[in-house]
């Protein structure tokens, strides 16, 4: 009995996470990040997704209008109607309830593949690898469903659980994936949320009015938070945060044009006045300050967050 004890805790520890290191399974999906052999694969599929002709149907997919991204939403439809079907086939009578959930999930993978490949088109390549494995993994649990539909239909009823128990692993498998990148490799997340938690409250010091160029962005902190300011030619002053809510990149390296900020990682816009992502990617809007000029020194305070109204901006005709 000890033996055995001792064994299946060997397995375990080299497999799953332990004091003595992260086990085999996280080792593999932390080592997709590194692995290149698809990159020119992965390259010609963003190169497609980037040029599918969606226009503001792309923002709608990212779930900009929801304020977090639309296909871990979506992929609940596929997943709750397959377990279930697994659940029936466990069952005796319930054949064609099974059979009807199958292709009930067959049908909703489709636009939820659609919105997780717009997601997945604008991540850095490390996560794009591990997202690359997770759609594949997704990929073949649909044509393994697909084909366990088809069964069920001829009456082979055997085969189509079958094929409906390997293509519920394999969709196991890549939402293992799916959760890797969204809480590991924070994909989707909000790259600013913590900017809140991080600024002391009231009025903190910016800089010098004079210091600032007018019309260009520059960096500054506001304490440990650094941030992007904008002289304005009125001499109004605009701070938000400096990294993207989307991926966190550089915003005062972005294009400034019609009162708003373009990032210049994936080209998320936000409006300079309020933070508001007037485009996508980023589902978020970007933390932004009040600002005051006090003897020559420009003092900011963060805002609290308030519902914008939605408007035209230039940026949404482009």
């Amino acid at each position: 009995m000890n033996r055995s004890h001792t064994l299946s805790d060997t397995a375990a520890t080299r497999l799953l996470p332990s004091r003595e290191g992260p086990g085999r399974v996280l080792r593999g999906a932390d080592g997709l990040e590194r692995w290149s052999g698809a990159d020119r694969l992965m390259d010609a599929v963003r190169k497609a997704v980037k040029a599918a002709p969606l226009g503001r149907g792309r923002d709608a997919l990212h779930g900009r209008w929801l304020g977090h991204p639309l296909h871990p939403l979506m992929v609940q439809v596929p997943v709750g109607t397959w377990l279930s079907a697994a659940l029936l086939d466990a069952l005796p009578g319930h054949r064609r309830a099974a059979r009807t959930l199958v292709g009930v999930g067959l049908a909703a993978a489709g636009p939820a593949a659609v919105a997780g490949w717009v997601d997945w088109a604008e991540l850095p390549r490390e996560q794009q690898r591990v997202g690359f494995v997770h759609a594949a993994a997704n990929v073949t649990g649909v044509a393994l469903y697909a084909a366990s539909y088809v069964a069920r239909r001829r009456r082979q009823t055997v085969r189509g659980k079958a094929l409906g128990l390997a293509g519920l692993t394999a969709v196991a498998v890549g939402g293992a994936l799916g959760g890797h990148l969204a809480y590991r490799q924070a994909s989707g997340a909000n790259h600013a949320e913590q900017v809140s938690h991080l600024v002391e409250q009231g009025w903190q010091p910016v800089g010098e009015l004079a210091d600032l160029p007018v019309g260009s962005a520059v960096r500054r902190h506001i304490g440990d938070v650094a941030v992007m300011v904008v002289r304005e030619p009125d001499d109004e002053v605009r701070v938000l945060a400096e990294h993207c809510s989307h991926m966190g990149g550089p915003l005062s390296e972005g294009e400034l044009r019609d009162g708003c900020v373009r990032c210049p990682w994936h080209g998320s816009v936000f409006r300079l006045e309020d933070g508001w992502n007037v485009r996508g990617p980023a589902t978020a809007p970007q933390p932004a300050f009040d600002t005051r000029v006090r003897h020559g020194r420009v003092e900011a305070r963060l805002r609290h967050p308030a519902d914008a109204e939605h408007r035209t901006d230039r940026w949404d005709a482009a």
